[in-house]
């Protein structure tokens, strides 16, 4: 990916870099001059003081998944994140069973569920399933989009608008490198410059679907969210990554590690954090597919990882499986694949909704609230046999269909023609043990996205439809 130095941009001023006790002071980072009016840039002074942090033990995770992919025994990164419900063990879906029960008995079932939650105040009114019970009476069907958002939705919409693409905090207490501090040496001048040139290419050049977070205190450190992108087994899921400016950079390349969750999702993203890729000189390549001090940078490293990682068929992603692409079992093992990834990337987001990493809190909340809906007409679509990565047309999307259809060609239509019979040797059918465990895992999606404010009457009242039908019979 080709960069240059860019105009524009934010000021950044460097008072003081202290490393262990030695002092940089009089560097200025200055990122420019003028600002972009649409991501909404501010002049921030820093006085950075870089001091030895200890960040505590990380969390011990569960013991490595074995794909067959790639051997973890070269990680050298400790287990960061450990949680019951990302532990990659299907064993623990057990408590999302849910036995067949009516309309009432299902929605204190639902409230059940919220009993241990901290829910911010005024959310029990806003959800169907959490309000005190009234008479029951006939009510006129609602559209999904009628529902008008109450204040704490508001607030969370409006702090999702105004989340920078980049931006900087005072500190990072979470950060996997806070405690490994760049050697016991003043910054050269050349590695503030190269720093600043950096921020200053993040800041004017990420992608819409990439955000990063840069610390006051220690500019070493950068913090991004990458939007899993469409057409993929990611869509709409949330990846973290830590990274960390090596004392010596840009002469090595970044440090990286992601936030897995104790999750194997990828053959390139370890369980333990380790990020696989060339450019960062953690897997073979060659030429420019390896990291170049002169060339390389920052936003070349997180583009790459949206496109080339987080991609539609992640199973060939592992060298010993690229031979088999495009032959009937290495499409059929890579759609096997798939399914699997999509279950690990709905746990992923329930991880990250629950714990979401510090100082983008706002941006989780308000990133599920706008795409809840999608993923769960996704979840739904896969579960009746649609291959996982396949395009889902929002509501909108489909009544617009529909009302041109009726406008263009008002008579009735001879139905089309039935697909041409797949290739004897080629042939997938969605697996009933991924349409189960994606039925648990909708289940917890619907109810963590209706507590942020998204768009679920819809799927509630579908819901209540089939818990009712249920119980008549």
């Amino acid at each position: 990916m080709d960069s240059g130095v860019l105009n524009g941009g934010t000021s950044w001023k460097l008072a003081g870099c202290q490393l262990d006790g030695s002092t940089y002071s009089g560097s200025e980072l200055s990122i420019g001059q003028s600002s972009s009016n649409q991501k909404n840039k501010e002049v921030v002074d820093y006085d950075m003081e870089w001091q030895e942090k200890d960040s505590g033990k990380g969390m011990e995770t569960s013991d490595p998944e074995d794909y067959g992919m790639m051997d973890e025994d070269d990680c050298m990164y400790d287990d960061y994140y450990d949680d019951g419900d990302c532990d990659g063990n299907d064993d623990d879906d057990d408590d999302l069973e849910y036995d067949v029960m009516d309309s009432v008995a299902y929605d204190q079932f639902l409230a059940a569920k919220f009993d241990s939650m901290d829910l911010p105040p005024g959310v029990e009114v806003t959800v169907p399933w959490l309000a005190p019970k009234e008479p029951e009476r006939p009510q006129p069907e609602i559209q999904s989009s009628s529902r008008p958002k109450n204040e704490i939705e508001h607030v969370i919409e409006r702090k999702f608008r105004a989340f920078k693409q980049f931006d900087t905090v005072p500190d990072f207490p979470d950060h996997y490198f806070l405690s490994k501090n760049c050697a016991g040496k003043k910054p050269s001048k050349d590695w503030v410059k190269r720093v600043q040139q950096d921020w200053k290419l993040l800041e004017k050049d990420l992608p819409d679907t990439i955000m990063v977070r840069a610390c006051e205190d220690r500019i070493d450190l950068l913090r991004a969210a990458i939007v899993g992108p469409d057409g993929t087994p990611y869509h709409n899921g949330l990846f973290f990554f830590d990274i960390q400016f090596p004392s010596d950079y840009p002469h090595s390349p970044p440090k990286a590690h992601y936030h897995s969750g104790g999750l194997r999702l990828n053959p390139n993203l370890y369980q333990c954090g380790k990020v696989c890729l060339s450019l960062l000189n953690t897997w073979s390549g060659s030429g420019c597919e390896r990291w170049n001090s002169k060339t390389s940078t920052m936003l070349q490293v997180l583009v790459s990882i949206q496109a080339l990682v987080l991609n539609e068929k992640p199973y060939f992603n592992e060298p010993g499986y690229a031979s088999s692409a495009n032959t009937p079992s290495g499409e059929r093992n890579s759609l096997m694949y798939n399914e699997n990834t999509f279950l690990l990337s709905c746990k992923t987001m329930l991880y990250s909704l629950r714990n979401p990493p510090k100082h983008f809190e706002d941006y989780v909340a308000g990133h599920f609230q706008e795409h809840g809906g999608i993923i769960l007409r996704a979840c739904k679509a896969y579960m009746e046999g649609v291959m996982v990565g396949s395009k889902i047309p929002d509501d909108e999307e489909e009544k617009e269909e529909n009302l041109q259809e009726v406008v263009e060609d008002p008579k009735p239509k001879l139905p089309p023609p039935a697909p041409a019979p797949a290739p004897a040797s080629f042939s997938f059918r969605t697996s009933d043990n991924f349409k189960t465990t994606l039925a648990k895992l909708y289940e917890d999606l619907l109810m963590e996205f209706t507590v942020k404010g998204a768009d679920t009457d819809k799927f509630l009242a579908e819901k209540r439809k089939e818990r009712h039908a249920a119980s008549s019979t």
